[in-house]
Parts: structure tokens; C-alpha cells; sequence
């Protein structure tokens, strides 16, 4: 559910902070106060496009803010797959600072991608706004509706088919990749010389930076013993020795310099203990010329192998055996190409089945949703109308199985049906994603929903319908609606006004919430315009009243 919304420096907003709530939340004003600027800065936090125009004139960057509480365990889970760990609290809060040049993505505080951001917030709220509702034109989109009123069992058989068909592919990819003797045996010829050389070369993880500091080593030797003589002779003097026989005099007469004398004397040790060191180094790091040769020679061609193959010493081993897998299928590969058609001919047949009972699932479930759609679009004063959904099957398979799903229409009695994107019209298409989502309240996992205008064209009765649609929806999901009509607006739960002020320097958005007498007041304003009189009062307010008690009817 979403929280909190806060914008800074987006178009006309200067600064908003608003707290949204369960249930049906609408927000009026007028036309041009800056409802779409806020549906914008939603939509820019969930990933759309942000254009630095949108960024208030005189302020260095805009930023928009949003927090979701997610409390359903699946929806949890899913956002951990994604790489993202809740809060203890189990709120979610996504920023984006929007700059000329750049944007800054951030979600719980962690820097973040657009792609990831967009993957993220697909699960957690849906917008329709004037022109989403063209998600009705794709039949991609139909399938999609179908499947998930069709429940658990159907979902997890299209996920059966979704695994069998990336394996069924794999394996004709692989069947496609047929050649002649000539080819196999020069590949083999090829696989066979790489696989010697390698497994002659024998080179152990790590061997290379073995090699690269005993190289470094040799090939500095002289330097190496000429530096450590010259230490051993700087420190031979024994100045250190002397200091402490000198300070060993006094040190009876004062606790201090015996610290200093105990000092002294650790330092000679520890100055003893490092000529040790050094002689034993000198000792033992004579230049050996065939000893640096030979590293020298090894790591050249532990280097060489490394450049020829495009890989680290540490990736070698997995690919000696990659290799040999292959030069084992082009041994056998008569009876590899038999046991793939086989593999084929067996995916093919768990994909029919599979197919089959989706296909049957699909046809159980388009019955009933025609049912469940043709009532919620004639109580939305479709009163002819005629709706059908079309499941027809494809020759070949797909991730989904081998159907096409198609809306029918028919919105005057007597017209024949034809496909949804052919005829409805923009408020058609509207009140028909109303009816969609009023089916689907039940079944759809996105917690919060977004209308922008959804009821733009409509009126009257109609309009009734519209809001007694939404309420329905709201006892379900969170539902946030920008509207212009009265009756959407006296039916919300909670009501924020959205106004367009100005000083005659500058002009800038605000958006509060309205309570008690206000809400009269608005939707008074709603239904008068610029004169409000007390009879528009009197409406408003009785208005109020009778949207409360259907509300209670509703429930």
C-alpha cells in the first residue's frame, strides 16, 4: 500500500507531502491546479521518463519520494528475489532526484537501476490513467487477465509449460546445428589438439601469481642484496647499543629514564632481530640466471594459453571440460542427434498435454468471466451490450502454450461483436478497465491502484455507477483517483483538494486534505463551478449524506 507521497520542485509543486490511506482515497481541483503533475511524479518515482523541463524553474533538481508498507509475505519474497531486503518495519521507499544532466535512483537507501526500479514497482501499485487503458488494444494483455482469474492450479500448469518449452527450444536449437562428416571431423581434430595442450600445460589455480612474484623477485635480485647490505652497514654502527650504555648511567635517578633505557634496549633487539633477517635473506637470494628462465619461460606461456582462450588460470579447469563434453557428443554424435529427437519427440508430447489442460482451464475460465464482465459493464450502463472472449489455438507452442486469446464487443443491440480494439471508444475502453478490474479485485496482487480521470466522458447515472465501482474496489485494494466528478468524489473515504495559487511572482501547487465542512464545500464546488450558492450547499451536503449510506450498502 502506499504510504506517503512527497514531491519537491516538479512544475508547478514547490513542495507536497501527502498521506494516503486504505480504501478510497480521490483528489479534485480544478482544471490546470496540477492533478496531472502529481500522477507524473508518481509515475517518474516508478520509472517513467524524467525530463529535466519537469524540474521547477529556479531550483537545482526535482524529487519526488514514495513509501509503500508491504506486508504480504509472497509480495516479501518476491522482492527479495529481486535483490532487495525489507525494513523490520516493512516499508519500502523509493526516491528519485531528477537533475539536468542525470537522475538518481534510490530505493530503502540503496542506489538502484531503472530497469530493476520499473521491475520493482510493477508488483506493488498499477496506473490507469486517460491513456493506459490502451493495455485493452493487446491481446498480449488478454491472456495475461485470463490466466490470472484462472487461479492457482492454472498458473502453476503454465509454469510447467513455460519449463518445457525453454527445454523444447534448447533442444531444437541444438538438433539445428546439424553438420556434415567434414565439419565434425575437423571440429573434433581442433578439440582434440586444444584439449592436449591444455591438459599438457597443467597449470594449478593461483600458479600465475605464484610465478609473477618469484619472477619480480629474481629478476631484482642484485638490486634486492645490494639495498640489504647497505641497511646492514648503516645499522652496524651500533649507535643504538652506545645510547643505551649512556642512558643506562643516569637512569638510577629518575623512573623516566629508566622507560627510555627499556625502550632503548627493545629497539636494539628488535634492530638485532632484522640484521638476522637481513643476512639470512642475502644468504639465500643468490641470482640463479637458469632458475629465472625458466620462471620466466613458464610465465610466458601460462600467459600465451591464458590470451589464446579468453580465460583466467582459475577458469581453465571448467574449460578442459567443456571441451571434452563436446568432443564426447561429436564422438557419439549419430547417437547424441538420436537421443535429442527422442528428448524433442517427449517435450513435444508434455507440451501438448500440458497445453491441452491449459487450454481447457482457459475455456472453464473465459465462461465465467464473460459472465462476471457482462454484469459489472451493463450495471456501468452498457445496457445492450454483448461481450465474448475468443480462445483460439496456435499451430506452434509458446512459453504461454499454443493459445491466442481475443476481446469481443458489442456495444448496441443488433451490431455483431467485433474485437474490443476495433470499436470501443477512449471512455468505452475506460469504464471497461473499470469493469476488469472490479472482476479482478479479488484475484490481482497489486495492492494499490491508480485512476487518472478514469471517469472522463461520463455523467449522471453513469457516473454513479463509476464511483459505487471504485468503492467496491477499494474494500479489496488501496485505490488513489484523481476525478472531477461530484459523485466519484463524495463517495471517498478520504478527500484531498488539489489548487493552484499565485502572488503575482509565482505560481505553485498545493494539495491538503479535506475534512468536515470542507468536503461539503468542494463538492459544492464541483457541482455549482465559480457561483455557489446555498442551494448548491444544500445539494452538496445532501449529496454527502447519501453517499455515505450507499457506501454502507456497499459493504
Amino acid at each position: 500500500m502506499l504510504l506517503e507521497l512527497c514531491v519537491r520542485n516538479l512544475a508547478l509543486i514547490e513542495k507536497a507531502d501527502v498521506e494516503f490511506h486504505s480504501g478510497l482515497n480521490v483528489l479534485t481541483g480544478e482544471t490546470g491546479a496540477g492533478k496531472s503533475i502529481l500522477i507524473d511524479s508518481i509515475n517518474m518515482a516508478l520509472g517513467a521518463k524524467a525530463s529535466k523541463d519537469r524540474i521547477r524553474y529556479g531550483a537545482d533538481y526535482g524529487y519526488v519520494e514514495l513509501i509503500f508498507s508491504v506486508e504480504d509475505e509472497k509480495k516479501c519474497e518476491k522482492l527479495k528475489e529481486m535483490g532487495l531486503e525489507m525494513g523490520p518495519d516493512g516499508q519500502l521507499i523509493i526516491t528519485r532526484k531528477i537533475y539536468p544532466q542525470r537522475n538518481v535512483i534510490r530505493i530503502n537507501d540503496e542506489t538502484c537501476t531503472l530497469q530493476k526500479l520499473r521491475n520493482i514497482t510493477a508488483i506493488l501499485i498499477d496506473i490507469h490513467g486517460q491513456h493506459e487503458h490502451q493495455s485493452l488494444m493487446s491481446s498480449t494483455n488478454y491472456l495475461e487477465i485470463l490466466d490470472v482469474y484462472a487461479g492457482q492450479k492454472a498458473l502453476q500448469c503454465k509454469q510447467k509449460i513455460a519449463k518445457y518449452y525453454r527445454e523444447y527450444k534448447a533442444v531444437c536449437e541444438r538438433l539445428s546445428e546439424s553438420m556434415d562428416e567434414h565439419m565434425r571431423v575437423r571440429e573434433k581434430e581442433i578439440l582434440e589438439y586444444e584439449i592436449q595442450e591444455i591438459s599438457q600445460a597443467n597449470i594449478r589455480p593461483g600458479e600465475e601469481d605464484e610465478l609473477a612474484t618469484k619472477f619480480q623477485r629474481l629478476k631484482n635480485a642484485n638490486r634486492i642484496q645490494d639495498a640489504l647490505a647497505q641497511a646492514l652497514q648503516a645499522i652496524s654502527q651500533d649507535y643504538i647499543s652506545e645510547a643505551e650504555k649512556k642512558v643506562n648511567l643516569v637512569s638510577v635517578y629518575d623512573e623516566q629514564i629508566a622507560d627510555i633505557e627499556q625502550q632503548l634496549r627493545d629497539i636494539s633487539n628488535l634492530i638485532d632481530e632484522s640484521m638476522r633477517s637481513m643476512e639470512d635473506y642475502i644468504a639465500q637470494a643468490e641470482y640463479d640466471e637458469g632458475e629465472f628462465l625458466q620462471v620466466q619461460e613458464r610465465l610466458d606461456f601460462i600467459r600465451h594459453i591464458q590470451s589464446k582462450y579468453g580465460i583466467d588460470t582459475d577458469e581453465i579447469g571448467a574449460l578442459l571440460e567443456k571441451k571434452e563434453i563436446r568432443l564426447a557428443y561429436l564422438n557419439d554424435y549419430d547417437l547424441e542427434k538420436e537421443r535429442e529427437l527422442e528428448e524433442k519427440e517427449r517435450l513435444e508430447q508434455e507440451l501438448e498435454v500440458l497445453s491441452n489442460q491449459m487450454h481447457d482451464y482457459r475455456i472453464d475460465t473465459a465462461k465465467k468471466l464473460i459472465v462476471s464482465i457482462t454484469e459489472e459493464l451493463r450495471d456501468l450502463n452498457f445496457l445492450g451490450v454483448q461481450f465474448d472472449i475468443q480462445v483460439t489455438r496456435l499451430k506452434n507452442y509458446t512459453l504461454t502454450g499454443n493459445d491466442t486469446i481475443e476481446f469481443l464487443i458489442s456495444t448496441n443491440p443488433g451490431q455483431p461483436l467485433k474485437p474490443l480494439k476495433d470499436v470501443a471508444s477512449g471512455g468505452e475502453l475506460s469504464r471497461m478497465m473499470l469493469a476488469l478490474k472490479t472482476v479482478l479485485a479479488s484475484v490481482d496482487e497489486v495492492d494499490t491502484l491508480i485512476f487518472d480521470e478514469i471517469d472522463s466522458g461520463i455523467s449522471g447515472r453513469t457516473a454513479q455507477k463509476v464511483s459505487e465501482k471504485l468503492v467496491r474496489i477499494g474494500k479489496q485494494r488501496q485505490v488513489i483517483c484523481i476525478s472531477h466528478l461530484p459523485q466519484i468524489a463524495a463517495m471517498a473515504d478520504y478527500h484531498y483538494h488539489i489548487v493552484k495559487e499565485t502572488d503575482g511572482v509565482s505560481t505553485k501547487t498545493e494539495i491538503t486534505e479535506v475534512l468536515g465542512d470542507e468536503i461539503v464545500a468542494e463538492l459544492a464546488r464541483l457541482l455549482g463551478g465559480s457561483e455557489i450558492t446555498q442551494a448548491v450547499l444544500d445539494t452538496a451536503g445532501e449529496m454527502k449524506k447519501l453517499a455515505d449510506k450507499k457506501k454502507i450498502e456497499l459493504i
